[in-house]
Parts: C-alpha cells; structure tokens; sequence
C-alpha cells in the first residue's frame, strides 16, 4: 500500500472517529465549560501521544527546533476547538455542520497559497460532489430545513474556527522537517494545552472536577484519546502524504458517519431519501482515490 493509500485510509478513520466527537460531545456540551473541557482534552491527548512517541521514536531536543511551529499550530486547533464551542451557544448544530462543509473548500485555497498545491477539474468536481452529499444528509433531504438555514452570529464564530481548521492543513506540510507524525503530533499538543491553560484558566479553577458526572468523564475520555490523540496523529499523517483539498474532503463523510453513531446509541433511522447523500458522498471520495500525480520520466 503507498504512502498515499495509507493517508486515505488515515483520513476515513479520522472522519469516524471525528463524528463520535459529535454524538457524545453533544451529550455533555452542558455539564462543563468548553475551555475547561478542550484544556483538559489536549493535556491528557499530549500525555498518551507523548507516551507513545517515547515508546517508538523517542524524544529528543532536536526534533523541536524551531518551536514556534508548534506554538502556531497548537494554537490554530486550539482557536477552532474554542471557537466551535463558543459558536453551538447560539448556532443550531444543523448550521453549524453546514457551516463546516465549507472547509475543503477553504482548504483547498489555503493549499495553493501555502504550497502551491493544484486542485485539478477532477478534484473540484469530487469537491462539489461531497459538499453537495454532505448537506443532502446534514439536512436530512428536507428543503424546507434547507430553506430555514440563516448566517447569525454563532455560525460566522464558527467559520472562523473552520478557517484555521481547514488552514492549518497545509501548515502541517509546510513546517514538518522531517519528525514523524506522533512526534510533530506531541510538539503541537504541549503547546496547544499550555494555549489552553491560559486561556481557560478561570474556567479551570471554577470546575468542580470531583462533581463531574460519570458521563462527562467518559465523553471526555473519548473526546481525549480518540477524537484527539488518534485523529491528530492520523491527520498529521495525512497531511504530509496528500494535497490538503483530499485531506479535509474526508469531513464530508462525518454527517454520515454521525449518523451511524446514533444508530449505535440506539436512535432512529434516516430515511431512504438521506442515503442519496451518503452515496455522493462515497461517489466523491472515491474520485479523490485517484493519484493525479504526474508520472516521472523514464532514466535513459
């Protein structure tokens, strides 16, 4: 499998454990304050990415030369943590996933700009496709949700947060010098939780951390280890082996992918008329599959 197949199956893992994010985070989004709850997601993330890269690669002084890197990104993800939470207080979840389909798009952008990264017609078209998909499901094929849909405030704080998500994609590439995945992984984590710890402070002390529900304690767990620590190492991975555009094309699928999280926690089922999207959705992902790459000439 090439490095580039391996980024893809990185990416459709990523988007799985992201949608989870979704389902649970919701289910405790009102029993902690977020910058409570994103500082101490990253700091137990950085405790079991840090763990692992002893455990592999080892950590060394020079692979964290040039640490403002690490400052820039930790914060990037940091700012759109913070700022989705701070959005969903007035945005309604279902504008607040229409808000996020824009990422690829911006991605893609940010990918020209940063790395010169051409988004061929090929793309484009997957591009549209699954943004297309992806608010077929987000919407729940009713035109009259569509229709309701308005830009308030909580939906433009959210954007912004999508803007360093879909930005910080290429920085990944842009600044990687060579460290492996869960090392760049950790550099970014500590400097995201010192970020955090400052930020948050008030939030922090004024947490009842004893008092918490046991619920909150598992959502945080997975929020944590698997919607934090998996997924950065997995994107990180991606980003170095792909063009950001097919990187974040992958958050097309995670209203899919919601969608059998609830079913898993035992919800109803989408209509026939929802599975037309999820079907665009794989249709644009497997257009993306193809390495658009130009061959190398042949050594005489």
């Amino acid at each position: 499998m090439s490095n580039a197949m391996r980024g893809h199956l990185a990416m459709l893992m990523f988007s799985a454990l992201v949608a989870g994010s979704f389902s649970l985070g919701s289910m405790i989004a009102n029993d902690i304050a977020p910058a409570a709850l994103n500082a101490a997601r990253f700091i137990v993330a950085a405790m079991v990415i840090g763990a692992v890269a002893m455990a592999t690669h080892g950590l060394r002084v020079e692979q964290f030369r040039a640490p403002w890197r690490f400052v820039l990104l930790g914060g990037m993800f940091a700012i759109y943590f913070v700022l989705m939470f701070y959005g969903l207080k007035t945005a309604a979840p279902v504008s607040a996933a229409a808000v996020f389909t824009l990422t690829p798009v911006i991605s893609a952008v940010a990918g020209w700009f940063l790395l010169r990264q051409i988004t061929t017609p090929r793309m484009a078209l997957a591009l549209a496709i699954g943004g297309a998909g992806a608010l077929w499901v987000i919407f729940r094929a009713d035109w009259a949700t569509f229709r309701a849909f308005q830009i308030g405030q909580g939906e433009m704080i959210y954007f912004w947060g999508c803007v360093a998500h879909a930005v910080y994609t290429p920085l990944v590439r842009k600044f990687n010098r060579g460290e492996p995945a869960v090392v760049f992984t950790f550099g970014m984590l500590v400097a995201g939780s010192a970020i955090l710890l400052v930020f948050g402070w008030s939030d922090i002390r004024a947490t009842n951390w004893l008092q918490l529900p046991t619920m909150v304690w598992i959502g945080l767990g997975y929020l944590a280890i698997c919607a934090s620590s998996a997924t950065f190492v997995l994107l990180q991975f991606a980003a170095l082996n792909l063009p950001s555009a097919k990187v974040m094309a992958y958050t097309y699928l995670t209203p899919s992918w919601v969608i059998v999280w609830e079913l898993a926690l035992g919800r109803s089922a989408p209509t026939g008329l929802i599975l037309v999207g999820i079907v665009m959705t794989v249709i644009a992902l497997l257009m993306l599959l193809k390495d658009e790459s130009k061959p190398k000439p042949a050594m005489a």
